[in-house]
């Protein structure tokens, strides 16, 4: 069976992140501006994308081979990554191998958007192996969630690229998640973000609303990098978070990490999407505890469940743009579009 994302994190604790003797590049290292932001240009359903494994494999052939042809389906004209079928143990292929495929789809002129085809584990692994000049001076949407967390805040970070917390190949594109991604990176709409009426388990953890840029992802991701070079300034930002197959106990541990990091103190506000799978099991505080341990003193517009997450109907978002956020109404809405 496939590992989780939890038992790469586990499994990897001690894995070194840079490789000697491999060329990279860095970009000046600066807080980005909004108004410094590189906006990529929007696509269409006949884009040609490039797909890459930049974390982990589809183990399952098939999976792969019905990715493709639900990709295909949609429209989209595919180039796949010299290394996208590659199996190293979880993660898909040789780290130097995953970057070069980011690269060559950066580098190719016939492509107009990069899209991973999963999550896993393996992201935070090629940060210290990207050329971030590259990136910076062939700016396109690179499109995915979960591991791909280490990737958005890189490219903000290190570029000031706004990227897209989105589908990955191997997602469930239905109508919900088709109807997110075409407003945002085809129709280049400023977009509201509401939690449907069928969605029940959702609930305020303090009223009020806020400003700022959107940032954030997995959780588990995310905490895997405080300390590194790659996370941005998150002073008066809404940091958005999702996570799967988390005690409500390491949900607890993680935000603490956040807490004790100073990054909760300068967030303006907090969305929470879905926790699936986060079980409180017995002797256990509820999530809705922890949030109100650890979030509910900032005094900051906060709320669960938006539709971020780990689930079928999952939302796309424009990583670094600016967004307004109504905690009481449970909603957030983009400032400006996130794509030329």
């Amino acid at each position: 069976m496939p590992q989780s994302r939890k038992d790469f994190l586990k499994a990897t604790s001690l894995a070194t992140l840079a490789l000697t003797g491999f060329h990279r590049t860095k970009c000046e290292e600066t807080v980005i501006q909004q108004s410094d932001l590189i906006l990529p240009q929007g696509i269409s359903w006949n884009s040609r994308i490039g797909l890459i494994a930049p974390a982990s494999p589809i183990y399952d052939t098939t999976q792969f081979d019905e990715m493709l042809v639900t990709l295909k389906e949609l429209g989209f004209r595919l180039k796949l990554g010299k290394h996208v079928r590659d199996r190293n143990g979880y993660l898909a292929g040789k780290d130097e191998d995953r970057a070069n495929d980011l690269h060559s789809m950066f580098k190719d002129d016939k492509i107009e958007a990069v899209l991973c085809i999963r999550g896993g584990w393996g992201c935070n692994r090629i940060l210290p192996l990207l050329d971030y000049e590259l990136i910076k001076n062939n700016p396109k949407p690179l499109i995915g969630f979960s591991d791909i967390t280490s990737l958005h805040n890189a490219l903000l970070t290190k570029c000031g690229l706004v990227s897209f917390h989105g589908p990955v190949g191997k997602s469930d594109w239905n109508e919900f998640t088709k109807d997110s991604f075409n407003k945002i990176l085809i129709d280049k709409e400023i977009q509201t973000y509401s939690i449907p009426e069928e969605e029940t388990d959702g609930f305020v953890i303090q009223e009020g609303k806020a400003e700022g840029r959107l940032v954030g992802g997995n959780l588990s991701v995310l905490t895997a990098m405080i300390g590194s070079e790659y996370l941005p300034d998150f002073k008066d930002s809404i940091l958005f978070l999702e996570d799967i197959g988390e005690d409500v106990y390491r949900i607890d541990r993680m935000l603490t990490h956040l807490k004790l990091s100073g990054i909760l103190d300068k967030i303006a506000g907090f969305i929470f999407g879905k926790c699936t799978n986060c079980d409180a099991g017995s002797n256990s505080l509820t999530l809705k505890q922890v949030f109100d341990d650890h979030i509910k003193p900032l005094k900051i517009p906060a709320f669960y469940g938006a539709m971020i997450s780990h689930e079928n109907q999952n939302v796309t978002i424009s990583v670094g743009i600016r967004a307004s956020l109504d905690a009481k109404k449970m909603e957030f809405v983009t400032l400006s579009a996130g794509v030329t």
